[in-house]
């Protein structure tokens, strides 16, 4: 089967390539999936996960990739809970990845079914972005109706998502990001918007939850601008920021099959749109990952057409 692999971590996405590699088999709880669509996130080449196991041995050549959507072809013994011929979507074990190939192993709970008026590159695009606005909203911010939320970087790939979840929830927008972003930022459902290079994020105040996906010093930061007893929520890593009498959360995803399906059946009934800002083929992908220009929003590789 086709597949991208690295080998050199001081290469980052420089060093992928397009490559034949054996087809994957289905171990215990496993699924095989045949890929159409997949995603991948530049900081999986920063993980110690992509280049060694769990018992920190050299995994390389590895197949990068953690998101896809595509039918399941074969089930590992003991494999319950999905069929032969199913359309799925959802994440690999990050100690696994996989998904930039033809094939794919993944176990089965990591996977939720994809609806069959859901485009697979629209399946493989929600599954993270989702998955993490979901979790950090809901499951670690706890966000409530008539509370109000900033979401940094509210265009990108996931902050879209959190902003679309956070209104649905009946929360007060606010996403920041860089002038350019501001209009897509408002069309995804942010109330206002803030340029991070030219306003003053201090001029906003009693916050009770913030979304962060940047880190470093806007983290910091932006303890100050929420109110006492709020909370700030981030993918960026640990941070000794926190607001006065509140929390803290820095968080990696799980997959989940139920929210899976919370947040494939709101881009059923429109509630919730992708935010997919390349399509690339998997002969193409390397290009893809080193691109010449700046890109909004989430590239999707379309393993079959």
């Amino acid at each position: 089967m086709k597949a991208i692999v690295v080998t050199d971590q001081a290469a980052g996405t420089a060093g992928m390539r397009l490559v034949e590699r054996p087809e994957p088999q289905a171990a215990i709880n496993d699924v095989v999936v045949q890929v159409h669509a997949s995603g991948f996130t530049s900081g999986e080449l920063t993980w110690p996960s992509t280049w060694t196991d769990r018992l920190d041995r050299d995994r390389t050549p590895s197949i990068p990739g953690q998101e896809l959507a595509g039918v399941v072809t074969a089930l590992g013994y003991g494999t319950t809970g999905l069929s032969v011929g199913q359309r799925v979507f959802g994440l690999s074990d990050s100690y696994r990845g996989g998904t930039l190939a033809e094939y794919v192993a993944v176990e089965a709970r990591n996977l939720a079914p994809l609806p069959g008026d859901v485009d697979f590159t629209v399946g493989a695009s929600v599954a993270m972005p989702g998955l993490t606005a979901w979790q950090g909203l809901f499951v670690h911010g706890r966000l409530q109706a008539g509370q109000s939320v900033l979401v940094h970087g509210a265009a990108g790939a996931v902050g879209s998502m959190v902003t679309q979840l956070a209104r649905e929830a009946g929360a007060y927008v606010t996403g920041t990001g860089r002038a350019a972003d501001r209009q897509k930022a408002l069309d995804f459902g942010a109330q206002e918007f803030l340029d991070l290079e030219t306003d003053v994020l201090e001029d906003v105040s009693g916050i009770d939850l913030v979304f962060d996906v940047i880190g470093g010093d806007i983290t910091k930061r932006s303890a100050g601008v929420i109110r006492p007893g709020g909370t700030l929520v981030t993918i960026a890593g640990p941070t000794e920021a926190r607001p006065a009498d509140g929390m803290a959360i820095d968080f990696v995803l799980v997959s989940d099959r139920a929210q899976l399906g919370e947040i494939v059946q709101r881009v059923r009934d429109g509630r919730l749109r992708t935010n997919i800002g390349n399509i690339a083929t998997l002969d193409d992908a390397v290009a893809a990952f080193n691109p010449t220009k700046r890109i909004s929003g989430k590239t999707i590789i379309r393993v079959r057409p």
